[in-house]
């Protein structure tokens, strides 16, 4: 316990460091392009997302599912894993700049793929960025790489610790283009080349020197990394299988993504679309990130060891122990920021209306938090096992509730029945219920595989934590009507939004402990121990 709260600390900080950045680069990026409404940003959140969609078809869900277990595996050669590595590095690097040489030579089918609905401005916009920004797929393939490489000899700081150089890049970037274009036009076809250079350049410089962060701490893995082109005779092969299942998995939930995308394009420069949608995710994924990967993370490479050495035992403990301390921070998590919604969606929006606009879809997201963190963990434990096919056929389960849910909510848009407006809203509510069942099926799936999951009592903690976290979000949304409501201070501004927010918050989670101690709640001394792994001298 004393390794994983000082990895869940060491991750847990350099998280909450990364995404307070990363707001902040989001704030400056609306307070200089817009954000409701505003063709410029949309076009922005369309090209720079390309590069992160076409990763993840490539990298990210092989990397996770299929690098820690084996690199933790390969730590038992008997030159300690530094062939397998090599070679596995070299092939991942030649796939990676063939594919981004083909996604960039793509890049105006692309952006029509993700952006069809959108004006022929914003197409345009949203083209001529999105060649500066594809080069990023090479630049977040070899940091995903390296950093999943420090992952599973557990030094887990700098992969979470690097983003922070890429959001300072970003935010100057942004500053740059303000100062030298102001005022900075938010309609698409009165943007130039230069002004299109500068916002393109510095997003992917950002991310260059995010991946070259990493190369600093190579050497603590104590691996000589170098090319080596000789794939044959290492365990490739099984890595490959591996890899085909999660490869298909990450296409299906792209592909969903792309059709959400397509349907929310619609709404551009009229009402919440792609900015919004980004920037309300955006909120959601603070504490699924600061709270689930940096506990997480250090779960997945214990319950790693754990399935490869076949001690299924200790496999279902740490399933158990994991999802328990997870969810009693991330209930917590969830009440606050549905309690907070309207002012913490004000500081990424320009005025009151546009935040209760966006808030509709950050609490369209939200009812998928905790069944996305009971995810994390039953999904990494069938990782753990090298069984990636599991993972694709409840993935492939969601993939068709997501499109089904997002071609009712078109439909409904056709129909009349739901405004333009809320289109993105309705998409985001889809994506909701989608996980919510298919993290029943996972867990279902995972019982049948390895049986005693203990689910009596995550459902006891849960049980536990709602008790706290309904009075505790009402006593939130109660703070929030005496600090004024939708006319108040805390919709004023963005920096009124944020310090409503952090108020409302800070209700939330004291209301929230207050019941918890009455109700003696044995996961508070788990959760304090970890917390004061965060605290200096510990």
């Amino acid at each position: 316990m004393n390794s994983l709260g000082r990895a869940s600390a060491i991750i847990g900080a350099g998280t909450l460091v990364s995404r307070i950045t990363g707001l902040l680069r989001s704030i400056v990026l609306v307070g200089v392009l817009g954000a409701v409404g505003s063709e410029a940003a949309d076009a922005f959140t369309y090209a720079n997302q390309l590069p992160n969609s076409v990763f993840s078809l490539i990298s990210v869900g092989i990397l996770t599912a299929v690098i820690v277990p084996q690199i933790v595996k390969a730590t038992a050669d008997a030159d300690g894993g530094n062939a397998f590595i090599s070679k596995l590095f070299t092939l991942g690097t030649v796939v990676l700049v063939v594919v981004t040489a083909i996604a960039t030579a793509a890049a105006p089918w692309l952006v029509h793929l993700v952006a069809g609905k959108a004006t022929p401005d914003v197409l345009a916009l949203a083209t001529a960025l999105a060649y500066w920004c594809l080069p990023q797929i090479l630049l977040y393939g070899l940091y995903a790489m390296l950093g999943e490489a420090l992952n599973a000899r557990k030094i887990f700081g700098p992969f979470t610790w690097a983003p922070v150089v890429n959001n300072i890049v970003s935010i100057a970037g942004f500053l740059l283009l303000g100062a030298l274009f102001a005022p900075v036009s938010t309609d698409a076809v009165d943007w130039t080349p230069p002004m299109v250079t500068v916002l393109g350049a510095t997003a992917t410089a950002g991310i260059a020197l995010q991946a070259v962060v990493l190369l600093v701490f190579w050497r603590r893995t104590g691996l000589a990394l170098k090319p080596d082109f000789r794939w044959r005779g290492v365990g490739l092969g099984n890595v490959g299988r591996l890899a085909g299942w999660t490869f298909l998995m990450a296409f299906a939930s792209l592909a969903a993504g792309v059709l959400q995308g397509f349907i929310v394009s619609e709404a551009s420069g009229i009402g919440s679309s792609a900015t919004v949608t980004a920037n309300a995710w955006l909120i959601f994924m603070l504490p699924y990130s600061v709270i689930v990967l940096s506990i997480g993370t250090p779960y997945f490479t214990q319950i790693s060891e754990h399935a490869a050495a076949g001690r299924d035992d200790e496999v279902r403990g740490d399933i158990a122990r994991s999802i328990r301390t997870l969810l009693f921070f991330i209930v917590a998590a969830t009440a606050a920021v549905a309690a907070a919604a309207i002012p913490a969606s004000r500081v990424f929006t320009q005025s009151a209306d546009d935040a209760q606009a966006a808030a509709l879809v950050l609490l369209a997201y939200l009812f998928g938090l905790i069944p996305l963190t009971i995810l994390f963990i039953v999904q990494r434990t069938f990782y753990a096992y090298d069984d990636t096919r599991t993972p694709f056929w409840f993935t492939i389960f969601q993939c068709v509730l997501i499109v089904g849910t997002a071609l009712a909510a078109l439909g409904l848009r056709e129909a009349g029945v739901i405004p333009l407006t809320s289109l993105a809203a309705a998409v985001a509510l889809g994506q909701s219920l989608a996980s919510i069942l298919q993290t029943v099926v996972a867990t279902w799936l995972l019982h049948r595989k390895i049986g005693g999951l203990r689910i009596a009592s995550w459902l006891a903690a849960i049980g536990r934590f709602a008790l706290a976290g309904v009075p505790a979000g009402s006593a939130g949304w109660g703070a929030f009507l005496l600090l004024g409501g939708v006319e108040g201070w805390t919709v004023s501004d963005k920096i009124q939004g944020a310090l409503g927010t952090a108020i409302i918050g800070l209700v939330v989670v004291v209301v929230y402990l207050g019941i918890l101690a009455l109700l003696r709640a044995p996961e508070l001394k788990t959760a304090g121990a970890l917390v004061r792994r965060f605290l200096p001298g510990r």
